[in-house]
C-alpha cells in the first residue's frame, strides 16, 4: 500500500526493511515500544548539548542562581528539548522512513505509535513550561515556550520542507537554550546572552551543512529542500565559509563584553582557528570528502566552545 505523508511524499507504508534485513509489515506491526525508545523520541544527543548550553547560561550570568532554582531551570529546558524532538519526530514519521539514518526511529521502526508519541510530547512540553514559570520565572518560561513553538512550527511544519535556508532560520531554535539560562537568574534578555545565542545560530548552518553535503542523497529521496540538494554543493560549500566567519567572529563576543577571560579567548581562537582549517579544505577540495570531518568536529567545537566558557568562569575569571 503506498501511503502520502504530510509533504505529499509517497511512503511503501506495508513493507519495511528491518536493520536484519527482514521485511517488517508496518500495517500489522503495531507499537511494539521499548523503554529505551522513549529515551530515543527525546533526541538525547541533542539534548546533551541543550543542557550544557543552558548551564553556561546560567553559569555565566551576573548574579549567579541559588542550586534549587539552577536545577530546576536546567531541569525544564532538558525537558522542553525532549518535547521538541518527539514533537518533531511524530510530525517527521513520514520522511523519517525514507531516510536510511532515521529508518529505525520508535514511529518509523514501528515500536510506538504516532498518538502516544505526539502525547508524550504535548505532556512534556506543558509540563517543562508550567513547572519553569512557577518555579523559575516567567522571563524564562517565555522563552522555552517560545523555544518549543520555534522547533515544532516554525521549523519542522512549516519551513523545513519548504525553503533551503529552513536550517537558517530555524536554526534559532537550537540557540535559546544559553538565553533560556541566562534569563533564570536575571530576570531579562541582556547582551552578554545574546552573545551566547548568536554563536548557536551562526554555528548551526555549516554544522548542518555539512551533514547535508554527506547526506545529500538522503535529504534528496525524501524531498527535504537543503541546500546541496537545490543550490548543489558549491554554493553550499560558499555559504559555510561565510558562516564560519561569521561564527568564529560571534564567539569573540563574550570577552568583549566582559563576560569571559583570557583563557576562553585564546581557546576559542585555537578552536576556531581549527575549525577554519577544516571548512577551507571542503572549500578547496573537489567532492565532500571533507564534508564529515568537519561536521564531526563541529559537534565537539561546539562542546569544547562552551566548556571553556564554564572553565573560565569557574577557575580563571570567577565572578566577585
Amino acid at each position: 500500500m503506498i501511503e502520502s505523508g504530510p509533504n505529499g511524499t509517497a511512503l511503501e507504508h506495508a513493507k519495511h526493511v528491518a536493520p536484519n534485513g527482514a521485511d517488517v509489515d508496518m500495517a500489522d506491526a503495531g507499537p511494539r515500544f521499548r523503554l529505551n525508545d522513549f529515551v530515543v523520541l527525546l533526541k538525547p544527543r541533542i539534548m546533551s548539548l541543550v543542557v550544557l548550553t543552558g548551564l553556561v547560561g546560567l553559569l555565566m550570568a551576573p548574579g549567579g542562581a541559588t542550586a534549587t532554582t539552577g536545577l530546576m531551570a536546567i531541569a525544564c529546558i532538558a525537558a522542553g528539548a525532549g518535547a521538541a524532538g518527539a514533537i518533531n519526530m511524530w510530525y517527521d514519521r513520514d520522511i523519517d522512513l525514507v531516510m536510511r539514518r532515521t529508518q529505525n526511529r520508535p514511529l518509523p521502526g514501528g515500536r510506538v505509535g504516532p498518538q502516544l508519541a505526539l502525547g508524550y510530547g504535548l505532556v512534556l512540553g506543558i509540563g517543562s513550561i508550567s513547572l519553569m514559570t512557577f518555579k523559575v520565572g516567567y522571563v524564562p518560561a517565555a522563552l522555552l515556550a517560545l523555544t518549543i513553538f520555534y522547533y515544532v512550527i516554525i521549523y519542522t511544519a512549516w519551513l523545513k520542507r519548504r525553503t533551503p535556508q529552513n536550517i537558517v532560520i530555524g536554526g534559532a531554535a537550537g540557540a535559546f537554550p544559553p538565553l533560556i539560562g541566562w534569563a533564570a537568574v536575571t530576570g531579562t534578555v541582556d547582551p552578554g546572552g545574546i552573545a551566547l545565542f548568536m554563536i548557536i545560530f551562526l554555528w548551526t548552518p555549516p554544522h548542518s551543512w555539512a551533514l547535508a553535503l554527506f547526506r545529500s542523497e538522503d535529504y534528496a529521496n525524501a524531498g527535504v529542500p537543503m541546500l546541496p540538494v537545490v543550490s548543489g554543493e558549491h554554493e553550499t560549500k560558499r555559504q559555510m565559509l561565510i558562516y564560519t566567519v561569521l561564527m568564529i567572529a560571534s564567539t569573540l563576543a563574550p570577552a568583549a563584553l566582559g563576560v569571559s577571560g583570557l583563557f576562553y579567548l585564546v581557546t576559542a581562537i585555537t578552536l576556531g582557528g581549527i575549525f577554519w582549517v577544516k571548512m577551507w579544505r571542503l572549500w578547496k577540495v573537489e567532492g565532500t570528502e571533507p564534508a564529515k570531518p568537519l561536521f564531526l568536529y563541529s559537534i565537539l567545537y561546539l562542546f569544547l566552545i562552551f566548556l571553556a566558557m564554564i572553565a573560565d568562569r569557574l577557575v580563571f575569571f570567577p565572578v566577585v
